[in-house]
């Protein structure tokens, strides 16, 4: 029922700073923290002074981390959401040059890319690299509502309890992957429910 190779599955590369840029906003959630140390460290070597242009924003992390590898600017958030709508203040004060950098799950990646695209950064200013867990955001086509951290094949919807086949079809505007009804032709027959997105 799943369908691999769909071509709106996003696809990620492994960060790498780009030198180009005026200011370097890093956004990471978890074991994301990695990554965006990783690019730190490259930046602080091939340009010292990026270390004063240089602000992240993290869930589930160490701020001596990322100021010891040289960012001035360090915010932690104890949730998700928090980090977000920071995010957007953030941006919205924002200048020409920014680069943006997100590592995490694809969950949260995706809702970072969301907000990205509201303030017009285009793919050449944001750069993601996905780790952790594979869980999904999938959004029920049938009541329009989202259920977070999906690891099975079929979910029943958070909202209207429909069983859901979670698609391999990813919509950057909902920043989710598509639900829809698993037994709408035969009410109640449902294939095994599999662990499938750890």
């Amino acid at each position: 029922m799943l369908v691999t190779g769909i071509k709106s599955k996003p696809v990620y590369t492994p960060l790498a700073p780009d030198l180009r840029g005026r200011y370097h906003l890093m956004v990471g959630h978890g074991v994301g923290s990695e990554p965006l140390l990783r690019v730190l460290r490259d930046l602080r070597a091939a340009a010292p002074e990026s270390g004063a242009r240089t602000r992240v924003l993290i869930v589930g992390s160490s701020e001596e981390q990322f100021r010891a590898a040289g960012a001035a600017d360090v915010s932690l958030f104890g949730r998700e959401e928090e980090l977000l709508t920071s995010l957007q203040d953030v941006l919205n004060h924002s200048v020409m040059g920014t680069r943006l950098y997100v590592a995490g799950p694809e969950s949260f990646m995706g809702l970072v890319m969301r907000i990205a695209r509201q303030f017009n950064l285009n793919k050449d200013e944001v750069r993601a690299e996905e780790c952790g867990s594979l869980a999904r955001r999938v959004y029920c086509i049938h009541c329009q509502t989202a259920t977070e951290n999906v690891t099975t094949n079929i979910v029943q919807c958070k909202d209207c309890n429909r069983w859901l086949l979670v698609r391999d079809h990813y919509s950057s505007r909902l920043a989710a992957y598509m639900g829809v009804m698993v037994d709408a032709e035969a009410p109640g027959e449902r294939p095994e429910v599999k662990e499938v997105f750890r």
